[in-house]
Parts: C-alpha cells; structure tokens; sequence
C-alpha cells in the first residue's frame, strides 16, 4: 500500500486573514472550508493547483499563537523569482533577506528568500 504526504497543519490567530494572505501572496486556493471540527476548530485546506501537498489552518479562539521564531517554515516554488519578489514587494510584502535584489544580481545558482505570513510563519521562496 503506497504511503503520501497529504497535509501540513499551523495554526493561526485569524482563520479569515491567513486565507487572504496565503491566497493572494503564495498562490493558494481553499479546497476546503470548516466552521466547527470534530474538536472545535475552525478549519482552511489550502492548495496550490499541481501540488498535491495542502495547508491547514486551524483557528481555535482559545488558543493563542505563538510562533518561535526559525522553528518552522514552508516552502513555495516559483518559475522567476526575481519577477516573483518584486511582484511581492510591490504589494508591500517584505522580502528577506535585506538586499536580496542585489544579491540574486550576483549569484549564480540556487536563490531562495523569505516572506513571514501574519502569525510569523516564514514562507520560503525558491525557484522550480
């Protein structure tokens, strides 16, 4: 029986707002949506169209999230991402590291750089 890698769940403080972000900065899609789980939880199935790994979120109003900071992350990849960050950049999302325009100008090879989503989730960018 084969085995697959379905979903990855973080937590959030805003179900709404975390959709928005993560729909309209990475790309996602909301493959699911539910107001109450079995255990209370307000839940988001997020996806990428082509990737078959999803995003949960889950919102509980009596969890407060706290998100160590370089503990975890996720991972987007993107044809360009040069056009990618400035895409980004324009619609004042921060891209990190600092100086990354120029520093992609000198590298050859693989470039990845960062967003955080509005819990402090970091998001990394790479290309395909």
């Amino acid at each position: 029986m084969p085995i697959t890698f379905d979903h990855t769940r973080i937590r959030v403080s805003d179900l709404q707002k975390s959709i928005d972000w993560y729909c309209l900065t990475c790309g996602f899609n909301v493959v699911k949506r539910t107001d109450k789980s079995p255990s209370g939880n307000q839940l988001a199935h997020l996806e990428i169209p082509g990737s078959a790994h999803r995003l949960e979120l889950t919102h509980s109003p009596d969890y407060k999230v706290e998100v160590p900071e370089d503990l975890v992350h996720t991972c987007i990849r993107v044809d360009d991402i040069v056009e990618y960050c400035q895409k980004l950049e324009g619609a004042g999302i921060e891209i990190w590291p600092d100086g990354w325009k120029e520093k992609f100008a000198s590298e050859d090879g693989m470039k990845m750089a960062f967003i955080t989503d509005p819990d402090g989730y970091e998001v990394e960018i790479l290309e395909h």
